[in-house]
């Protein structure tokens, strides 16, 4: 970015004096007012001071850029002071602060998410750079100041420091994103040249993350900084490492102590050994397209899960209320504390979960410009009632579309924060958004209405072939569009005067949330950490009815899980059928035990309930045989990938 193409000689001051930051603030302002850059003094000074009211917009070093954003901006401009005395009173981030060099930055509003954030980032790279900053303070002439805007920076050395052979990683990370990001990584860097430290910092901005650490970076490394305010992205990378957490203000103010910290605790603390696992690339753009498939799906899964559990037991709380106690009219009325109870659960499991998990899935793909995309991918596949599969879907269509946006339109340069913050997030969630509503939702909708076409077809045949497609239906998948019009069918039966059908539905949601608690309890050694703690809380969603548990098993490994919840439902679909077992209110789950009909009570209660755990049983079975298969089969590559290696 060339800095003099948005100011100009006569908007550069140099020794000034001013007795407060008003007064320095009103004199640049009537700079750039005279110059025709800004149609009202008032009304821009006002939008400064707000902006100054939010947080403080002096740095360190002398340095402060005040900025104001609003559409009595023509074009955006930029005005300079330097100041004779420096000006103590001005709120910075340092408090020692000194103000001797002030930047005000005039942004028309409607380029505040871009000239705006690509002009700060800019000035906080140059300005980090101790030798450029005191060049533009020497100037003695404002030509002088304009002429070495652009100048390149010089770099510092000093033949005198020893290299003491760290090596300390860092992630800098602001809430935008810009200014501070860069600003404490550079200050970082140069306070480890002149300490003799070999430092990398990995910036994690506002278009994801910069210089990621390597593999061997991480091998390397004696300690990582976390000069962060915001949550670090793949904090795990470093869990072998002796740590310092600070603020990303901090470096600015004193970036050699802490580096000094650093170098102590590496000294005092056992440096773990680097666990080197598959999913650690030195590159994204280096992954396999099996491998970032499955980060990307896993990466979903990890994100819906709290959505899940906390949606699910709400529903389920609701569930249990209304029939314990006898209370489905409240439940069914719409405005009751029932209801609403009811809506919030219902919420978090079919609106929020979708978007969630195709969201973060892009993400993994392609950082945060892939967040909207993959937002605006879940919304549409809720419309066209997809289901998580259409939301696995979207979020790999967001994904990969907006890499490949990344990849032909880079966010460099003038109009790097126009493309991040504007053109990437607009242009990917409208064709992303147009292909999942226009091209998938026709084909998705017409199988939907097949699927009941055909199964109303099938409601005088064989009640045990009904029953077992039934079965087969709701544990396809677990809500989605099979699931829905399986649903569909039986509640058109139930007003038809067929009860049976919705008690074997009934029946079935419980059947992959009490398989999954079984598998991972009793074939606990071939599940994970992760998936084990999800098991535990699955069969309590199932005592409701809700088979959304299941879904991070089925996402993970669909071509074992689904076939295996599928046999075990089948068979729990077929024997509630077959002996003519019946519901004629809707509702799941443990809690219509006691409405069920077709035989004498009890007699009903058990084949209703013994079916669901006898299917139950036989899916926990098969999910445990095939996952033992899969871990041999996964063991029998890695052998040979290690003959082949060694080779």
């Amino acid at each position: 970015m060339m800095l003099s193409n948005l100011t100009s000689p006569s908007l550069i001051s140099t020794k000034q004096s001013f007795a407060s930051k008003e007064e320095a603030i009103q004199f640049l302002i009537e700079q750039l007012a005279a110059e025709g850059k800004i149609s009202s003094k008032e009304e821009f000074f006002q939008a400064v001071m707000d902006r100054e009211a939010l947080s403080p917009t002096g740095f360190e070093g002398g340095l402060a850029i005040p900025h104001g954003k609003s559409s009595v901006v023509k074009e955006a401009s930029f005005a300079v002071a330097t100041l004779e005395h420096p000006l103590g009173t001005w709120e910075s981030l340092d408090p020692n602060n000194q103000v001797e060099l002030i930047i005000l930055l005039a942004i028309p509003k409607a380029e505040e998410g871009s000239t705006h954030l690509s002009l700060l980032a800019e000035l906080a790279t140059r300005l980090s750079d101790e030798t450029y900053k005191n060049n533009l303070l020497q100037a003695t002439t404002s030509m002088e100041l304009f002429e070495r805007l652009d100048t390149e920076k010089v770099q510092n050395t000093s033949p005198d420091t020893v290299d003491l052979g760290k090596t300390i990683l860092a992630i800098t990370a602001c809430p935008a994103g810009i200014a501070h990001t860069y600003m404490s990584a550079e200050a970082l860097v140069k306070a480890g040249k002149e300490l003799g430290v070999n430092v990398y910092v990995e910036k994690q901005g506002a278009n994801g993350i910069e210089d990621r650490h390597t593999k061997e970076l991480l091998k390397k490394a004696d300690a990582v900084i976390f000069a962060v305010d915001v949550a670090v992205k793949d904090e795990e990378r470093f869990k072998h490492l002796p740590k310092v957490k600070t603020s990303v203000a901090a470096p600015l103010r004193n970036a050699k102590n802490i580096l000094q910290q650093a170098l102590d605790k590496a000294e005092k603390s056992t440096k773990r050994e680097f666990l080197d696992t598959a999913d650690l690339e030195d590159d994204a753009d280096n992954k396999s397209i099996k491998m970032e498939v499955k980060d990307s799906v896993l990466t979903g899964i990890s994100y819906i899960i709290p959505i899940i559990v906390a949606g699910g037991m709400t529903l389920a709380a609701a569930v249990f209320i209304s029939q314990a106690f006898g209370l489905q009219e409240i439940y069914n009325t719409e405005g009751s504390w029932l209801w609403l109870l009811r809506q919030l659960g219902g919420t978090l499991l079919g609106q929020l979960m979708i978007p969630i998990l195709a969201a973060y899935m892009a993400y993994s793909i392609a950082d945060k410009p892939a967040l909207g995309p993959g937002f605006a991918a879940g919304v549409a596949a809720n419309l066209i009632g997809s289901g998580f599969l259409g939301g696995m879907l979207g979020g790999l269509l967001a994904g990969y579309f907006m890499k490949f946006l990344k990849q032909k339109i880079k966010a460099k340069g003038t109009f790097a924060g126009f493309v991040s913050f504007w053109l990437y997030p607009v242009v990917g969630t409208l064709v992303v958004g147009s292909i999942m509503l226009f091209v998938i939702g026709r084909p998705l909708a017409f199988l939907n209405e097949g699927l009941i076409s055909w199964l109303t077809g099938m409601s005088g045949t064989n009640a045990l072939i009904l029953g077992a497609i039934i079965g087969a239906m709701v544990s396809f998948d677990l809500g989605g569009p099979v699931n829905k019009a399986a649903y569909t069918f039986c509640i058109g039966a139930m007003a038809s005067g067929n009860i049976v059908p919705y008690a074997a539905f009934a029946s079935v949601k419980m059947v992959s949330a009490f398989s999954i608690t079984g598998a991972t309890l009793y074939g606990k050694q071939y599940f994970t950490k992760q998936e084990r703690e999800v098991g535990k809380q699955t069969w309590l969603l199932g005592l409701a009815g809700i088979t959304e548990g299941a879904i991070p098993f089925m996402i993970n490994d669909p071509l074992r899980v689904i076939p295996s919840l599928i046999a075990g439902s089948a068979v729990t679909g077929a024997i509630v059928c077959y002996f003519n077992i019946g519901l004629n209110v809707p509702g799941a789950g443990i809690f219509s035990l006691a409405l069920v009909q077709g035989q004498p009570a009890l007699i009903a209660a058990g084949i209703w309930f013994g079916a669901a755990l006898i299917g139950a049983l036989i899916s926990m079975v098969l999910l445990i045989g095939t996952r033992k298969v899969r871990i041999k089969k996964e063991r029998k590559i890695k052998e040979v990938e290690k003959l082949v290696t060694a080779e």
